[in-house]
């Protein structure tokens, strides 16, 4: 008996070990009542700009204006934003009041603790997860966070009869703040470098002499060098959503105008004209400071020069595909003659996941670049025309 007793108590025990624990019971489901009387169980994201965004495991991600929808009941705390309230300043988090949302005829309401707030839904203009929302309306992230853009670079190599390299890199940056687009933006810093090194050199090499001269003639090596260099840096100060104040620096080198460094210290205004979610075109226009430095011995003076940038920019996404182009006019107003004008246009395909494939042209224009002939030099040629074509890698913000 006491050995069966205590098989029977082994074998309880056992079972208990091996029992499943107990399932804790599933949250709450968040209810969506449709205008036609439908009404959907699951997980309410977000309503941005008057689009609401609500998830259920059969449907998915479903998106419906607030006319289409009858009644909305969360049962987690999310955050609203007036569309008069202000998202910037020391007040800024009195103006998003937290907690579980209900909308009923209408009318949205939010139960705060202690104090719930109600207004129309039409002037709520983001709901959302209180601390993603506070985190991109109250906070701005570090200097080295927050930044998007590309990285391109590209090479040629040739060995033959004569040598050939050409190596051509850019990298393009943007940190707008906020950083997400469904807010109106309250600041932006932009930083540009291109550069396109190439040298193709003939070897020095000697052949018989003609009679009656006797031994052989000693041809020397030829180098012909190609170096185009761009670097510039923008902050944008937005005094309304479409209006900003800036200011820029430039620094530009082009060794086949025989233009040492071209430098560019301004401010002025921009606008952008248009803006959508894959679509953006900008306007802008300086007053500034201009130095350009030649190469020694061509028998150009360096310039000191008071102008302007008047430039437009244009940016366009579709499926994937991303068409970038830049246009600038710099006139001088104490040299009328020391104008210049470029264009960059740049086209990039997606290849792998973060890498895609491109082509880019720079196309630079200076009026008073120095004569240069000789009879060691051709004449220079005030404009410069580059193609380019290599691999970018997007880089991504993840603040």
């Amino acid at each position: 008996m006491r050995a069966l007793l205590a098989i029977v108590i082994g074998a309880s025990l056992a079972c208990a070990a091996n029992a499943e624990p107990e399932k804790k019971p599933a949250a709450a489901a968040d209810v969506l009542v449709l205008s036609d009387g439908d009404t959907l169980h699951g997980k309410f994201v977000n309503e941005i700009g008057g689009k609401v965004t609500f998830h259920t495991d059969s449907l998915g991600d479903v998106t419906l204006g607030w006319d289409k929808i009858k009644e909305l009941h969360t049962t987690e705390k999310f955050g609203v934003l007036q569309q008069s309230a202000t998202s910037k300043g020391k007040h800024a988090a009195a103006n998003i009041p937290t907690g579980p949302v209900d909308v009923t005829d209408g009318k949205l309401t939010v139960n705060a603790e202690g104090a719930p707030a109600s207004l129309p839904v039409a002037k709520a203009q983001f709901v959302m997860d209180d601390a993603e929302l506070r985190k991109q309306v109250l906070s701005e992230p570090g200097f080295f966070a927050g930044w998007n853009g590309a990285a391109t670079a590209g090479a040629t190599v040739v060995s033959s009869t004569t040598n050939q390299y050409t190596f051509s890199g850019a990298v393009n940056m943007v940190r707008t703040v906020p950083v997400v687009p469904w807010l109106d933006p309250r600041n932006k810093t932009l930083f540009a470098f291109n550069e396109s090194y190439g040298k193709i050199t003939q070897p020095a090499y000697s052949y018989p002499a003609t009679p009656p001269a006797t031994g052989n003639v000693l041809v020397p090596a030829v180098v012909t060098k190609s170096s185009i260099f761009h670097a510039a840096g923008e902050r944008d100060e937005y005094i309304s959503p479409r209006v900003y104040a800036l200011a820029q620096v430039a620094f530009d080198h082009n060794f086949a105008q025989e233009l040492q460094l071209q430098q560019i210290y301004g401010g002025g205004f921009g606008w952008t004209v248009e803006k959508k979610p894959h679509e953006e075109f900008d306007l802008k226009g300086t007053m500034q400071y201009e130095k350009q430095q030649f190469i020694a011995g061509t028998g150009t003076a360096n310039q000191d020069l008071i102008g302007s940038t008047f430039s437009a920019s244009y940016l366009l996404s579709v499926k994937k595909v991303t068409f970038a182009q830049a246009v600038s006019y710099i006139p001088a107003y104490n040299m009328m003659s020391a104008y210049s004008a470029n264009e960059t246009d740049t086209v990039a395909f997606p290849a792998f996941k973060n890498f895609s494939f491109s082509l880019g042209t720079l196309d630079t224009y200076l009026n008073d670049a120095p004569f240069g002939a000789s009879a060691a030099n051709p004449p220079t040629k005030p404009n410069s025309f580059q193609f380019t074509m290599g691999l970018t890698y997007v880089i991504k913000s993840k603040y």
